[in-house]
């Protein structure tokens, strides 16, 4: 059995488990930044099951790296620049979603939803999901630092759905360097997520209104 075969096998059978950890991983994260009581062995535990998590995340890096041809580890980071950022930021690992489609519609014969569906829809639970890591990691750099105007949980949430959305009103702005180079990574995505279900439901409409005789000659 060749490399790729091998490695088509291990993500087709392991990405949603994987989705699944990456859902605990979110909140074991949130419960931590949303606990504002004392230190106690529920921290604890939620804390030691965000290490556990990540190391699955890290191990399931190497079986990828390894089932690829182990080919040199640079060569195959410079080729995997997501799934590497999404080891060193679990947070981002919302964007992998579309994996997890991948591996279920290799068990089908066709998809159940038409390209434009496909692609709103992985927009916007990416927005979703990344939007609500975003707003958990600000409203944690944020919170309590001199002349913070992000103080609150939903300061932060409604922080991040103007940024999202490029509206930005301006009215809560991060202020530490952590929280502004978050707040960065947020515009990009926005950008990109925003502009991705422009463009596909820009099409659809396009595709829909076309008349027949509009239509490019078919071959």
């Amino acid at each position: 059995m060749d490399a790729d075969s091998r490695l088509s096998r291990w993500e087709t059978r392991s990405e949603l488990p994987l989705s699944m950890a990456s859902l605990l991983f979110l909140g074991a994260y949130a419960v931590q930044v949303l606990d504002r009581g004392p230190a106690g062995p529920w921290r604890t535990l939620w804390l030691a099951v965000t290490f556990a998590i990540w190391a699955v995340f890290a191990a399931d890096y190497a079986v990828r790296w390894w089932l690829d041809g182990h080919r040199p580890l640079p060569r195959y980071v410079r080729h995997h620049l997501l799934d590497t950022a999404v080891l060193l930021l679990p947070l981002l690992r919302p964007l992998r979603i579309i994996r997890l489609y991948d591996a279920v519609q290799r068990r089908r014969d066709r998809p159940r939803l038409s390209l434009y569906a496909r692609v709103i829809a992985y927009a916007g639970s990416s927005a979703v999901l990344l939007g609500f890591a975003g707003a958990l990691a600000v409203y944690q750099a944020e919170r309590g630092a001199p002349g913070a105007t992000i103080r609150t949980f939903g300061d932060s949430v409604w922080w991040t759905a103007s940024t999202l959305t490029t509206v930005g009103y301006g009215d809560i702005t991060p202020v530490t360097p952590l929280g502004r180079t978050l707040a960065t990574g947020m515009m990009i995505a926005g950008l990109a997520l925003l502009g991705a279900v422009t463009g596909a439901f820009s099409s659809w409409l396009i595709q829909v209104f076309t008349r027949d005789d509009e239509r490019p000659p078919a071959g």
